[in-house]
C-alpha cells in the first residue's frame, strides 16, 4: 500500500508533464461526460517517454496505465479504452473496468473487475467506504443507481470515483518508476 492521501493530492508529485495535465477538475461525471477537446492536442502528444522524461520508468505497463488514466480524466473514453484493453495486467483491467462503468456498460465493467480480482488499492478504498470494505461490484451498482437518481447518492459516488481515480493513478505512477 502506498502512502497516498487523497485529501492532500499534489499533482506536482508526478513530474511536470502530468502536473500540468492534473491541474483540472478531477471530479468527473459518473457517465461518459463530454470530452475536453481543448486538451486533445496535449493528450495526443502524450507518450511514456514524454510523460516520464524526468524519471526512469521500470514498468512500461504501469506507465501506459497512467496515460490511459489521463485520457479517462479528460473524458476521452475511447482513447482510454484503446490503451487499457492492450494492457494485460490486473491494473490495465482496472482502468478498462472504470471506463466501461463510465460509459454505462455496467455488466462489461463487472466482467473487467472480475479480471482485476483483489487489487492492491482496495485496502485504501475500503478506508473511504461506509462499509470498511471495497466491493467494486457494489460500487458499479451504486454508480448506476446514482446516475438514475441523482442527488446526494450521485455526489457521493462522484467523490468516491475521484478518490478511486487518484489512488489508482498514484499506484500506477509509483509502480512505473519504483
Amino acid at each position: 500500500m502506498s502512502d497516498f492521501d487523497p485529501a492532500s493530492y499534489n499533482p506536482s508529485k508526478y513530474g511536470p508533464v502530468f502536473a500540468e495535465l492534473l491541474q483540472c477538475d478531477r471530479n468527473r461525471p459518473l457517465d461518459e461526460g463530454a470530452a475536453n477537446e481543448d486538451a486533445r492536442e496535449a493528450l495526443t502528444a502524450l507518450t511514456v517517454p514524454l510523460a516520464f522524461a524526468d524519471t526512469r520508468v521500470v514498468d512500461q505497463d504501469m506507465a501506459r496505465c497512467c496515460i490511459s488514466g489521463i485520457w479517462l480524466l479528460y473524458d476521452f473514453l475511447d482513447e482510454s479504452h484503446t490503451i487499457s484493453q492492450d494492457i494485460t495486467t490486473t491494473t490495465g483491467s482496472y482502468w478498462h473496468g472504470i471506463m466501461h462503468r463510465r460509459e454505462g456498460d455496467f455488466s462489461n465493467s463487472k466482467y473487467w473487475f472480475r479480471k482485476v480480482g483483489e487489487h492492491p488499492i482496495f485496502e485504501q478504498l475500503a478506508e473511504l467506504s461506509d462499509t470498511g470494505h471495497w466491493d467494486p461490484y457494489a460500487f458499479i451498482d451504486a454508480c448506476q443507481s446514482a446516475i438514475n437518481s441523482g442527488g446526494q447518492d450521485q455526489t457521493r459516488c462522484q467523490q468516491l470515483q475521484q478518490q478511486e481515480w487518484q489512488i489508482l493513478f498514484d499506484h500506477c505512477y509509483n509502480a512505473a518508476i519504483a
